[in-house]
């Protein structure tokens, strides 16, 4: 039987894994039952309780903010994970990268930050100095997507230089045909996420450059994933980008783009992410556990649990719509993980 997620603040989505994912997934979840998960430190951890209730099941909270590009996977793994373990709380926010990093994880209020970037050294200076030890772990791959309205039949595909002069802060272009000139002569309508958004910080790495003029600013910034899908969907010269996940989920609603990065246009798909051909727009996506979290067994069973599926077509790629890890991939974030579960765990 397939489980359907209900409606999330970010977007609909299938939540469920199937029979067969439900059942591979609960045949990953592993509990402790001797109560050895220690409560966190006051040293960055969100301070919910933890353990085991007096049955030996998982009990006790995790919170979790950052990314709105990760939020239907961590939403997806919860959901599955708490079918299992109901003693177990989650609170979820889609807040961004670094509005999750800024706001709730470095100041020591969540356990997991969700990120569609890694973590930016002045992020990593405001854990310091708050006593969280962030651990990175890659849960997926995702291709980032670029949609324009379903009536758009003149930019089937853009070029990285038409992308690159389109969102631009040098000269931005206010028209189609000040990009082609056999483009309707139509003022864009450009829609994406805002700067606390780790897509739109990776959008500017990869097409605009660090060092470039930056992004422009005249356009409907949002951390509302859906608001970037209505508002193309709803005007023939608009244009958006946001992750692969949340337009594979509305592919009726709007017409993704494909990139050419000078060996002619891709367009996005698992598949061409996978393969690393739709560049330079795929990007690996993250989650940071605090160290000091895992001193807690609720939050450090989650977090094996969600690494031990990182390969887990059927939710991954299937549900949600990335990439899945392969499996050298996944033991390398499963190895990083059990050292620092390790070293919280000892201290």
């Amino acid at each position: 039987m397939t489980r359907k997620g209900d409606f999330l603040s970010r977007r609909e989505f299938v939540v469920g894994a199937g029979a067969a994912g439900a059942a591979s997934l609960a045949g990953c979840t592993r509990q402790n039952t001797d109560g050895s998960g220690g409560s966190g430190d006051s040293d960055g951890s969100s301070g919910g309780s933890s353990g085991s209730d007096s049955s030996g099941q998982l009990s006790g909270s995790i919170d979790i903010a950052g990314s709105s590009t990760v939020f239907p996977l961590a939403t997806a793994f919860s959901e599955i994970f708490k079918e299992d373990h109901p003693g177990v709380e989650f609170s979820l926010q889609s807040t961004g990268s670094g509005g999750g990093f800024q706001n709730f994880f470095c100041v020591g209020e969540t356990d997991f930050n969700n990120a569609s970037r890694p973590i930016s050294p002045e992020e990593e200076d405001l854990c310091a100095e708050n006593g969280v030890e962030p651990v990175e772990l890659q849960v997926a791959t995702d291709a980032l997507t670029v949609v324009v309205n379903n009536d758009n039949d003149w930019a089937e595909s853009l070029t990285v230089d038409q992308l690159r002069q389109i969102w631009s802060a040098e000269s931005p272009p206010t028209t189609w045909s000040d990009i082609n000139s056999d483009w309707p002569d139509e003022e864009l309508e450009l829609f994406g996420p805002t700067d606390a958004s780790g897509t739109y910080d990776y959008f500017i790495e990869a097409v605009l450059g660090e060092e470039g003029p930056g992004h422009r600013q005249d356009y409907s910034p949002t951390e509302q994933d859906r608001t970037i899908i209505r508002g193309v969907e709803g005007s023939e010269y608009a244009m958006g980008y946001l992750g692969f996940a949340y337009y594979s989920q509305n592919s009726d609603a709007v017409t993704a783009v494909a990139i050419d990065n000078g060996d002619g246009p891709v367009e996005p798909s698992l598949e061409t992410a996978k393969s690393g051909e739709y560049a330079p727009l795929s990007r690996p996506l993250f989650t940071y556990p605090a160290k000091s979290s895992l001193t807690e067994e609720q939050v450090a069973e989650f977090a094996r649990f969600w690494m031990e599926n990182t390969t887990n077509e059927e939710v991954v790629a299937n549900d949600v719509g990335y990439v899945p890890l392969d499996s050298d991939q996944q033991q390398a974030q499963l190895d990083t993980l059990e050292t620092a579960i390790e070293e919280a765990q000892s201290n």
